[in-house]
C-alpha cells in the first residue's frame, strides 16, 4: 500500500513539474551516431568476451539539460564501449530534459512498458526513486569486485552525500557539477578590476557589478554586471547563496527543510537585492539557457551557471573567461548538482549486470577524464586527474579546476521526500522575492509551512 502511495505522489509531483519551470531542456546537436570525440581515450573497464549468441541489449536514458553536443559524444562513447564489448549492446536514448526522463520512465513502469535498464537521472531524485520502490542499489556490483570498491573510494565525497543513503549506493555519479561564477577578463580590465581574480565576497560582488553595468546616456543598460539564472532550478543556484551565509536548505533527514532560518531569509534578502536595490542585474526572473548566450555574446560581465557548461562557453566566447568560486559571506560554499546512473528493479537481471560494465567503463579514470573534456563537467573520481590527457588539459584551460576545487566547500543539493515539489516551494518563494511579489521572510514562511505539511506523512 506504502509503495502505491509513493507511486502516487510520484505522478503528482511530475504533473506539477510539468506545469512550472523546474528543469531546462536543451536541445542536442542533431545527426546521428557518431564516432568518438578526437583525442577521446579511456580504458574499457570490462574485457570483451564471446557468448557465441547475441549481444545482450542494454538501453540507457540520459537527459541534456547544457549547451554542446551532448548527443553526439555519448553516442560515440557507447560506440566505444559496444566496439570493445561485443557481448553487449548500448543504445543511448536522448529523452528530453532530467525531468522528461523521469516521466517516461514512470510511464513505463507504471503502464506495463519496459522501463530502461540504465539511465542518468538527477542526483536528487535518489529518494524519490527508493521512496517509488523503482531501483535497485548497486552494492552488490560494488562488493562483488575490486574495481567497484575502487571505484567509490576514488569518488569526491561531495558527489556521494546525493548518492548514498542508509548505508547503501542507490546511484553512481556521472554528469555532476557544481555551479560557478563565469566573468569577462576583457570587461574586468575596462572596468579597472583585476582580470586574474573574481569577485571573493558578497560585497565585491556588489562593487564588481556596479563598475561593470554600463548604461547609455538615456540611462539604459548597455551591459549588465551579473546575471544569476531564477528559472529552471532556482533552487540550485539560490542554494550557493544560504550555504555561503552559513547554513545549507537542508534539514538533518528527509523529511526536514530548512527555508526560514534566519541565515536563510538574510541569503534571500541579498539575491533580491542585486537587481531591485543594487541595480547591478536585469529585473524579474533571468532565463537559464539564455544566460551563457548572454554572456558569450557580451552583453553581462559575470555569470552564475553549471560548470557543465565550460566547454561550450570557452568555445563561443570571443574574450578570455575567467572562472571562480561562488562568492562567500561567512564562508565559501556551493551545492553539487547533476546526474547519476540508476539501475531499475524491473529489468533482467543479465541486463542489470551488463549495464553495470557500461556504468564501469564510463567512469573508469581514463573516460572521467574525457567526459569532463569534453562537456565541463567535473570529472568525479580523483584519480581521473592524474590521467595524461587530463593533465595536459589543465595546463592548457586552468578554468576547468575551479569547480573541482570548490568541492571541498561543496553540500548537498536539496533533496527530500517528494524532492521535485519541495524543490518547486523554495523555488516559487525565490521568484516570489526576487519579482517584488512577496519580501522574503514572507515568502520563505510560507514555503516551510507548504514543505512541513507535505514531508509531516513521512516518520524519517
Amino acid at each position: 500500500m506504502k509503495r502505491i502511495m509513493m507511486l502516487g505522489l510520484l505522478v503528482v509531483a511530475l504533473l506539477m513539474t510539468g506545469c512550472g519551470t523546474d528543469t531546462p531542456t536543451a536541445t542536442p546537436a542533431s545527426g546521428g551516431p557518431s564516432t568518438p570525440a578526437a583525442g577521446g581515450g579511456g580504458a574499457t573497464a570490462t574485457t570483451a568476451a564471446s557468448s557465441g549468441g547475441p549481444a545482450t541489449e542494454v538501453s540507457f536514458y540520459y537527459p541534456v539539460a547544457v549547451g554542446g553536443p551532448i548527443s553526439k559524444i555519448l553516442q560515440g562513447y557507447a560506440d566505444k564501449f559496444n566496439a570493445a564489448n561485443p557481448d553487449v549492446h548500448v543504445t543511448p536514448v536522448f529523452a528530453g530534459g532530467y525531468n522528461d526522463v523521469l516521466t517516461k520512465i514512470q510511464t513505463a513502469l507504471q503502464g506495463g512498458g519496459n522501463p530502461p535498464e540504465l539511465a542518468v537521472m538527477l542526483s536528487t531524485d535518489m529518494q524519490t526513486l527508493i521512496d517509488a520502490d523503482m531501483i535497485s542499489p548497486f552494492d552488490d556490483f560494488i562488493n562483488s569486485s575490486a574495481d567497484g570498491k575502487a571505484l567509490i573510494d576514488d569518488i569526491y565525497p561531495a558527489f556521494l552525500r546525493n548518492s548514498q543513503q542508509d548505508g547503501h549506493t542507490y546511484g553512481i555519479p556521472f554528469q555532476r557539477s557544481t555551479p560557478v561564477l563565469y566573468y569577462n577578463k576583457d570587461l574586468f580590465k575596462a572596468a579597472g578590476l583585476d582580470p586574474e581574480h573574481g569577485p571573493a565576497t558578497w560585497d565585491d560582488l556588489v562593487a564588481y557589478g556596479k563598475q561593470l553595468t554600463k548604461r547609455d546616456s538615456n540611462g539604459n543598460v548597455t551591459t549588465w554586471g551579473l546575471e544569476i539564472p531564477s528559472d529552471g532550478f532556482p533552487y540550485w543556484l539560490f542554494q550557493g547563496f544560504a550555504i555561503a551565509n552559513g547554513q545549507n536548505v537542508l534539514g538533518d533527514a528527509p523529511n526536514k527543510v530548512r527555508f526560514n532560518d534566519p541565515s536563510t531569509v538574510a541569503a534571500l534578502q541579498f539575491f533580491a537585492d542585486l537587481s531591485q536595490k543594487d541595480q547591478i542585474e536585469p529585473p524579474g526572473v533571468v532565463i537559464w539557457n539564455n544566460t551563457p548566450t548572454d554572456f558569450e555574446a557580451g552583453k553581462v560581465a559575470m555569470v552564475y551557471h553549471t560548470t557543465g557548461s565550460l566547454t561550450t562557453i570557452l568555445q563561443k566566447s570571443k574574450f578570455p573567461v575567467g572562472v571562480s568560486f561562488l562568492p562567500k559571506k561567512q564562508q565559501y560554499g556551493a551545492p553539487t548538482g547533476g546526474g547519476n546512473f540508476y539501475i531499475f528493479k524491473k529489468t533482467d537481471p543479465a541486463k542489470q549486470k551488463a549495464a553495470w560494465r557500461f556504468v564501469q567503463f564510463m567512469t573508469s579514470p581514463e573516460q572521467a577524464a574525457q567526459w569532463s573534456i569534453d562537456t565541463g563537467y567535473i570529472a568525479i573520481r580523483k584519480s581521473a586527474y592524474d590521467v595524461p590527457a587530463m593533465k595536459d588539459y589543465v595546463v592548457k584551460v586552468p578554468q576547468a579546476l575551479v569547480a573541482r576545487d570548490q568541492l571541498q566547500y561543496a553540500e548537498k543539493e536539496l533533496t527530500a521526500h517528494n524532492s521535485t515539489q519541495i524543490q518547486h516551494i523554495l523555488g516559487t518563494a525565490i521568484q516570489a522575492a526576487i519579482t517584488g511579489k512577496s519580501p522574503p521572510q514572507a515568502a520563505l514562511d510560507d514555503a516551510q509551512k507548504q514543505a512541513d505539511q507535505l514531508l509531516s506523512q513521512f516518520s524519517k
